[in-house]
């Protein structure tokens, strides 16, 4: 930094002082970002005086290590280097300071309840593993290349899936189910917080299900599926349902004849050769969903988790109010969906009225924002678009899609005895 100005824009960049052992290195790194935000080149000289007048250099020692210093810098060219080898050390003593720490809190509250200990511990840990994502400034020819490439890929794909599977959407991430959805999203993609809000009764786990049978049974990818208020025994026989057509009162009854049994043993066939992970937890919190994600995914390689749903979510602090809660949340498993590359769906609850609690920290944080609601009565007598569409009863409204259209309504058939979805066909004309 006290040779080159080149050298002294990437560490301001990317460098604080704390990433620095020795606290006389700081104080000069703190010297020169001094210096330099006020356009004052930082060389020896202006840093001893910055230095003079703050009382500091006044030993000749000091002095005479600054002037060592200045002597043996970095070439330009390697400057990224050795400021990735000061961010890799700062982040290994901060590993220590972990390691103590947690080892002093284990002496101090040997009565804790353990599993807060370790779903403390376990957020610490994220956060320190946390992928620290380098500012990068795109030139002209970078940008113009990165289009380039992208579009020949895409078409490329598009065109070879048109050649060899008729009719496919190509998508970027795992199918959501509906076809028309996939047109709108090209799918759920690393890295996405998807977030899925309903009124109770109102199809939030048969949505949560119907996008489970489409990646984890239609298209064998691995998916964990977090619930917060079903039993192990209720979750079956909603997938005996979904997967064998047959009415789920009547599963639930056992009101069914032996063909009807015989449809819905070979429909769970389908659900063993599938990539779905059920995870009933009644008292799940922002913690643990790190714990369980980063376990499923380095054990199962999982590519999507759902959530179902954020409202039964415990949290630590009753005084916590609701919405702050939820931001938490949402902002966690934002976190997550980034660091692990998976997507992450939350199921929300809506109010009475239609709106979501928190909605618009919600939506500040997530990629994706779906409403699911019946279709207003007044929409089949007088809206001429809807009646285009055979037998829809619920709208799937894109709130918000960070990567495309939103705003739009797009009508499904919701068989609520059955729980299965799909997209409302299009009436021929």
């Amino acid at each position: 930094m006290l040779h080159s100005e080149d050298a002294c824009i990437e560490a301001y960049n990317i460098l604080i002082a704390s990433d620095f052992y020795s606290p006389r290195n700081a104080i000069i790194f703190e010297l020169s970002c001094s210096l330099f935000l006020r356009e004052v080149r930082p060389t020896l000289v202006e840093v001893l005086k910055e230095g003079h007048n703050l009382g500091l250099f006044n030993n000749p020692r000091d002095v005479e290590e600054l002037k060592y210093i200045t002597e043996h810098f970095i070439d330009d060219e390697n400057i990224k280097y050795w400021i990735g080898k000061v961010k890799d050390k700062s982040r290994l003593r901060k590993f220590v300071d972990f390691l103590k720490a947690s080892h002093e809190v284990l002496i101090e509250q040997q009565g804790a309840d353990v599993e807060q200990i370790l779903m403390s511990a376990e957020e610490k840990l994220t956060n320190l593993t946390a992928l620290e994502i380098d500012d990068r400034v795109d030139g002209p020819a970078d940008m113009a290349n990165l289009g380039y490439d992208e579009v020949e890929r895409r078409f490329l794909r598009y065109k070879n899936i048109n050649e060899v599977n008729k009719g496919l959407i190509p998508l970027d991430g795992l199918s959501t189910g509906f076809d028309n959805l996939n047109h709108i999203t090209l799918g759920y993609k690393p890295g996405d917080l998807i977030i899925l809000g309903a009124q109770t009764g109102h199809g939030k786990t048969a949505f949560a299900l119907h996008t489970s049978k489409a990646i984890a049974v239609d298209s064998k990818k691995n998916v964990l599926y977090l619930n917060t208020e079903m039993s192990r025994e209720q979750i079956a026989l909603r997938w005996g349902s979904i997967l064998s057509g047959i009415e789920h009162e009547r599963i639930r009854a056992g009101s069914i004849n032996e063909t009807e049994l015989s449809i819905i043993l070979n429909a769970y066939s389908r659900l063993r050769d599938s990539g779905f992970y059920s995870y009933p937890c009644p008292n799940l919190t922002p913690e643990k969903t790190i714990s369980i994600a980063r376990k499923f995914k380095a054990q199962k390689n999982i590519e999507l988790m759902i959530i179902d749903y954020v409202g039964r979510m415990d949290k630590f602090d009753p005084r916590i109010p609701e919405w702050q809660m939820l931001e938490q949340i949402v902002k966690t498993q934002k976190m997550l969906a980034q660091n692990l590359k998976i997507a992450v769906m939350c199921l929300v609850q809506l109010n009475a009225d239609g709106t979501m609690q928190g909605a618009r920290r919600m939506k500040n944080e997530c990629d994706l924002m779906l409403k699911l609601t019946p279709i207003p009565r007044e929409d089949f007598e007088l809206s001429e678009e809807i009646k285009k569409y055979l037998n829809p009863n619920y709208y799937l409204i894109i709130e918000k899609n960070r990567d495309g259209r939103s705003g739009v309504s797009i009508p499904i058939v919701f068989d609520l005895q059955k729980q299965t979805m799909k997209d409302a066909e299009r009436i021929s004309q």
